[in-house]
């Protein structure tokens, strides 16, 4: 903002917000996520949680920390919204790091109702390198199965 103050409000909820920032940062603390969207930690683990338990995120314990995997492939819950995917949201909203983290799409990928998929983010490492397209599966194949980024060893 201009003169430094906080806007009153925004175009999206603290569950989304939250969603951004697991999208942005895999292994993102509850910590920054609190701070990032401007809530407290115990606000943010509640949100985390609902996200989990609704199936938007997917919580792996690696040592002392949270790995989150987002399903990018369910639906937005508003009706309003619908029939986008929590893919297409991340990627209108996506940092340059998760942008330049999504592989080539076979391009009957690209053009499925699932909408966009990609690794969530690229952590605090950097973006991932995406590979080459393939070529278009031929007619009749069947769907691809829903993507989701796997852990990370440490």
């Amino acid at each position: 903002m201009p003169d430094g103050k906080r806007p009153t409000w925004t175009f999206l909820t603290n569950h989304g917000h939250v969603l951004v920032c697991i999208a942005r940062d895999p292994g993102i603390r509850g910590r920054d996520i609190a701070e990032q969207v401007g809530i407290t930690e115990r606000s943010a683990q509640a949100i985390v949680g609902d996200l989990v338990e609704a199936g938007y995120v997917q919580r792996t314990r690696v040592g002392r920390r949270n790995h989150y995997v987002v399903n990018l492939d369910l639906p937005v819950r508003h009706p309003v919204e619908q029939p986008h995917r929590v893919g297409e949201l991340l990627d209108a909203l996506g940092s340059e790091g998760a942008r330049s983290a999504r592989p080539a799409r076979r391009a009957a990928d690209a053009a499925g109702p699932a909408g966009p998929a990609y690794p969530v983010g690229a952590g605090r490492g950097g973006p991932v390198s995406g590979g080459r397209p393939e070529a278009p599966e031929p007619p009749g194949a069947p769907p691809p199965a829903p993507r989701r980024r796997a852990p990370r060893a440490r």
